[in-house]
């Protein structure tokens, strides 16, 4: 597989709706990058992986549930760059292993099971300590590469275009993607993010303690102060990796409509609270908005193999 990275195309959206609302739609398309190293996830992976190779290391360590698009993505980097890698999943191992896991299987990459109840735990000393002594040297990378690496990687998801656009809206799962973002923008320029989870307003915390965090470090910064950010936490849909047949349906059409596949976990969502949002005014007239496709379109497939199970229940 070719080691090269394509620059994200920026795909302008037109609609009826849009039309109305007197805005400007674009859509950063992230998905087309890579074939499997794609999205915020390679922005997440970049840093990480980079101090692992200054730093020796052979190994990498992470973690993610059994759909998790940081393990796939995790996977196929270290296949990539020559990395050994450890998946710990949270849960108990059921075969057949599904498409996620087959593939990081596949990839090279070990996976080895860990209870709930000590999973919760896997950011403490103790769990660290543990996996040190049980797998030696390895560089260790949190779930969804949600560390200071993560954020400067995610500070280069905008890049050229930073200056052209009022709005940048993300979906937001960890927060690390909004944060990087926040440092990237300009004054006067927005982020906005829509949580996944539900009562997502507990990551207004996560971002500034992240924003904090790495402004105090010795990690390179654009500016020394975050553009203005906003949660938008009205479209979770009943919680993380929840669907229904509303999103279910607006994903189908919005794909028919624009040629652009969204992944029900994180951006149909997004995607959906923009086009509400749109609805009820809430951008003003001659506004741009870029909205940050951010891949995972791999767990798809997951999710659809259990909607079909259910539906036969």
């Amino acid at each position: 597989m070719s080691l090269i990275f394509f620059p994200p195309p920026i795909q302008q959206i037109n609609s009826e709706i849009i039309h109305r609302a007197g805005v400007d739609l674009y859509v950063l398309r992230l998905d087309l990058m890579h074939p499997w190293v794609n999205g915020n996830k390679w922005f997440k992976l970049k840093y990480n992986l980079l101090e692992a190779k200054e730093k020796n290391f052979t190994t990498l360590l992470t973690f993610g549930g059994a759909y998790s698009n940081h393990i796939y993505a995790t996977a196929a980097a270290g296949n990539l760059f020559g990395f050994r890698t450890i998946g710990i999943i949270r849960g108990e191992e059921r075969l057949p292993l599904n498409p996620t896991l087959s593939f990081a299987v596949q990839q090279g990459m070990q996976l080895v099971y860990m209870n709930r109840e000590m999973y919760r735990q896997r950011n403490t000393p103790v769990i660290e300590e543990y996996l040190q002594q049980r797998f030696g040297e390895v560089f260790i990378i949190p779930e969804g590469g949600s560390n200071l690496n993560g954020v400067r990687g995610c500070m280069e998801i905008i890049y050229d275009a930073v200056y052209a656009f009022d709005h940048i809206c993300v979906a937001c799962g960890t927060a690390t993607t909004l944060t990087g973002i926040a440092l990237s923008l300009h004054q006067g320029q927005r982020a906005i993010a829509f949580p996944v989870l539900k009562n997502g307003s507990f990551l207004a915390q996560e971002i500034e303690s992240l924003l904090t965090n790495y402004l105090a470090s010795d990690l390179p910064t654009l500016s020394n102060s975050p553009a203005s950010w906003e949660l938008v936490c009205d479209y979770h849909f009943g919680g993380y990796a929840k669907v229904n047949d509303e999103l279910l349906l607006f994903s189908q059409q919005f794909r028919e409509e624009h040629g652009i596949p969204l992944d029900y976990v994180y951006t149909a969502k997004m995607f959906y609270g923009v086009m509400d949002l749109l609805k009820q005014g809430f951008f003003s007239k001659g506004d741009s908005l870029l909205l940050v496709h951010t891949g995972g379109l791999q767990g798809n497939v997951g999710m659809e193999e259990k909607l079909q199970r259910f539906s036969k229940i």
